[in-house]
């Protein structure tokens, strides 16, 4: 984790006494459910939540491993100091080491997807509310790069909107997928612990039992996490292309917020920069860095080995804390965007007309010309707006092959504006519901 590029809410989530905290938590829920099947005296139980109020000194846990070469034992060494070795006897009772390490990670990841959803929610108020805002500030569609025909600005916002409306969807699916705990034992056939343990501790950490875990909750679950925030990533990188496209000093339609005080560059005074969304295209590069090494993690030997175990330290805390970060500097960015109407009306006119040649074109077959024809007349009238600087309708009215089939009223009537806004509406209605 970068500190410039995290949020203390979701870097707590991976600090090592939340961790310890979590293990804690596990341990005692795992007594309690013990004392209550007879299998440890319940005194014992009681006597491990003396602990509650404790803050773990993560010191004392390393200089621990340091010698036992192991973090799990350090941690329950620790806890020992803390309520007494004799009533911390039969503190992880028929447990293994995954059953706390795997059954943590996923309080975390759940955690951390809470706070994601949550900054999700925060960027799609943004997007909705400036879509609504521009719904009929109309620009100039792109692809290639290259003019295409009328678009609006809203319609821009408002598809970046069902995008990550629906990486939000899968997000609250991948945490339901993740959110799953395992108190199995070794190799996970409960043969030393009675799965009522794992029902009890599962309930009590907000997570589910997990079905089949062998020694380790299967890695399919946390491949499909890692998987949905590569895709949410890649949708902010969308965004961010687009709005580092409009901000160019040639297209100018909307910028990023140029704060008093700001500077641009450190040798040339007047830049303005769109360093927040190049910023997040890099962003998105280490979000989705984590995407294939989850993917691997997935093929473990037999019952468990801890192959995954190094690459989940760095991922799980990586992602998850960049993304958070990626999500509210993206929804700021939404939020105080400049935009441009009169660049986006100016730059869709900076070839006269050329934009309508589709209409035109239908407008021909429609008329009774064939379409390799149609389409020759009107290509050859567009060259000259592309090569000359001509005007497109101009050059259309002057053109008695053209005009041999559609009358100036006709060829005048296809350069209305409104034709490629009529349905916006309908769009804004499949988006954001009729209310939206």
């Amino acid at each position: 984790m970068i500190p410039r590029y995290a949020r203390p809410e979701m870097t707590a989530i991976w600090s090592p006494e939340t961790k310890f905290r979590i293990w804690y938590e596990i341990e005692a829920h795992a007594c309690d459910a013990q004392a209550d099947l007879g299998v440890i005296p319940r005194e014992n139980a009681d006597a491990v939540w003396k602990a509650k109020d404790v803050e773990f000194d993560v010191a004392r846990i390393d200089e621990i491993e340091a010698v036992t070469k192991h973090d799990v034992i350090a941690f329950l060494t620790h806890l020992a100091e803390h309520i007494g070795s004799e009533e911390a006897r039969f503190v992880h009772q028929g447990m293994t080491s995954s059953d706390v390490l795997d059954t943590t990670l996923n309080v975390q990841l759940v955690r951390a997807a809470d706070i994601l959803l949550a900054d999700m929610d925060k960027l799609l108020g943004a997007l909705k509310k400036r879509a609504i805002e521009h719904k009929d500030t109309v620009r100039i569609g792109r692809s290639h790069g290259i003019h295409a025909e009328p678009t609006t600005m809203g319609l821009t916002f408002a598809r970046f909107y069902a995008e990550m409306d629906r990486n939000r969807a899968r997000l609250q699916a991948a945490r339901e997928e993740v959110a799953t705990g395992a108190i199995s034992g070794a190799v996970g056939t409960f043969a030393n612990i009675d799965p009522a343990v794992e029902e009890h501790v599962c309930a009590k950490m907000g997570l589910r039992p997990e079905p089949i875990s062998t020694q380790v909750i299967p890695r399919d679950r946390h491949a499909m996490f890692f998987a949905t925030l590569g895709v949410i990533a890649s949708s902010i990188e969308n965004i961010a292309i687009e709005i580092r496209h409009m901000q160019r000093t040639e297209v100018l339609e909307a910028e990023e917020f140029f704060s008093p005080g700001q500077k641009g560059s450190s040798a040339m005074p007047h830049k303005r920069n769109p360093v927040l969304t190049e910023n997040l295209t890099g962003l998105a590069r280490l979000v989705r860095m984590t995407v294939i090494p989850a993917m691997e993690n997935v093929a473990l030997w037999h019952e468990r080995d801890i192959s995954h175990s190094s690459v989940e330290r760095g991922i799980a805390p990586d992602a998850t804390v960049t993304l958070d970060f990626a999500l509210n500097r993206l929804a700021g960015v939404v939020e105080k965007l400049v935009v441009y109407p009169d660049n986006m009306l100016a730059n869709m006119n900076k070839f006269k007309g050329l934009v309508m040649s589709q209409r035109v074109l239908l407008a021909l077959t429609q008329a009774g010309v064939s379409r390799e024809d149609a389409y020759r007349l009107v290509q050859r009238n567009a060259m000259k707006v592309w090569e000359d600087g001509k005007d497109f309708k101009e050059e259309l009215l002057a053109d008695a092959e053209v005009t041999a089939a559609l009358s100036p009223a006709e060829i005048e009537e296809k350069f209305d504006l409104g034709y490629h806004t009529k349905h916006v509406d309908t769009i804004f209605a499949r988006v954001f519901g009729e209310a939206g």
